[in-house]
């Protein structure tokens, strides 16, 4: 079957790496199921597995991809959620949590294996491609919100780097559950899209907001983080899902400690959250955003133009 895979590991260069061609059919497993890949989207923790963060050379090749919806042998649409492990279902009890692509090979393929409780319906309101955005950035960004951030309707949230699948998603779900989003951007386009979408307020990164939030929504890491201890009140919470810009340095553990800030990680989130995801999206009408759909066979393109930062939403691949 056609895949697109990390052949090699370079920490300087991600795409170095990739290549896209034949790869052997899914392993048959008990309490598994083979899913036809109608759509896959992109992240960048597809990205990094290519520098080798969480993917050892040992496991090389390995098919890329988090994320995917497709069609089951006995014709149901699906949701793939890509966290294996940590609950026993298919693989033991005893298994560490682990996302496709880093253990078992991934989406980024005509078909992929995962434990058929990793398996949730798709809505027939939403598309292949946009419910192939959901596993990664936006149950991600559900889950830094609702179920670890605990906003509620009022509340005042920043949510850094415009543009990105996880804060298109934030600002979104944001807006439609009644919080007051604020966004930063270098991109002044990127600004008056989020405003578009329903983001209360846009600055550049590091600018003055009007009042300090209760939220900070952080997946940039080193860029913003100096910034995110800044804006958020005393009290407050900060929510972090990644580093895209590297770790930041120094922590600025004074200004934690002193004003009692939370500071909490989340990756992706439960099946149970994907579930109320797909319940909210279908209730309310809101839609991730595909900034573009590409063939399997430009998988590379895909990569480099959300490597280069200048998406706005997702980016999708479907191997049809």
């Amino acid at each position: 079957m056609l895949a697109a895979y990390a052949a090699r590991l370079d920490p300087r260069d991600s795409l170095d790496g990739l290549e896209v061609g034949d790869r052997p059919e899914p392993e048959a497993r008990e309490h598994w199921t083979t899913v036809d890949v109608r759509a896959a989207s992109v992240n960048h923790h597809d990205l990094w597995s290519l520098r080798g963060v969480g993917l050892p050379v040992e496991r090389l090749p390995m098919v890329l991809g988090t994320d995917a919806a497709g069609t089951t042998p006995d014709g149901r649409d699906v949701v793939v959620h890509g966290v294996i492990g940590a609950n026993g279902h298919g693989v033991g009890p005893t298994e560490t949590r682990s996302l496709l692509s880093e253990r078992y090979p991934g989406t980024f393929a005509e078909r992929v294996a995962v434990p058929s409780w990793n398996l949730l319906p798709k809505p027939p309101e939403i598309t292949f491609a946009e419910a192939s955005c959901l596993p990664t950035a936006w149950l991600t960004a559900y889950s830094m919100l609702f179920t670890r951030g605990g906003a509620a309707p009022g509340d005042r949230v920043l949510v850094q780097g415009a543009g990105g699948g996880v804060s298109t998603a934030a600002v979104l779900l944001g807006a439609a559950a009644g919080l007051e989003v604020h966004v930063t951007s270098r991109d002044g386009g990127k600004r008056d899209r989020a405003l578009a979408l329903g983001a209360a307020g846009a600055t550049e990164p590091g600018g003055r907001l009007p009042t300090r939030v209760d939220l900070v929504v952080e997946t940039v890491g080193a860029a913003t983080w100096g910034h995110s201890v800044r804006s958020v009140r005393p009290g407050g919470t900060i929510v972090v899902a990644g580093a895209t810009s590297g770790d930041a340095s120094p922590a600025e553990l004074t200004r934690l400690f002193f004003q009692e800030i939370r500071v909490l990680g989340v990756t992706m989130g439960t099946r149970e959250d994907l579930a109320a995801l797909l319940n909210l999206l279908v209730r309310t009408g809101v839609r991730p955003i595909v900034d573009r759909e590409l063939p399997l066979t430009r998988a590379r393109e895909g990569l480099a133009y959300l490597q280069a930062g200048t998406q706005f939403g997702k980016v999708v691949l479907t191997p049809a």
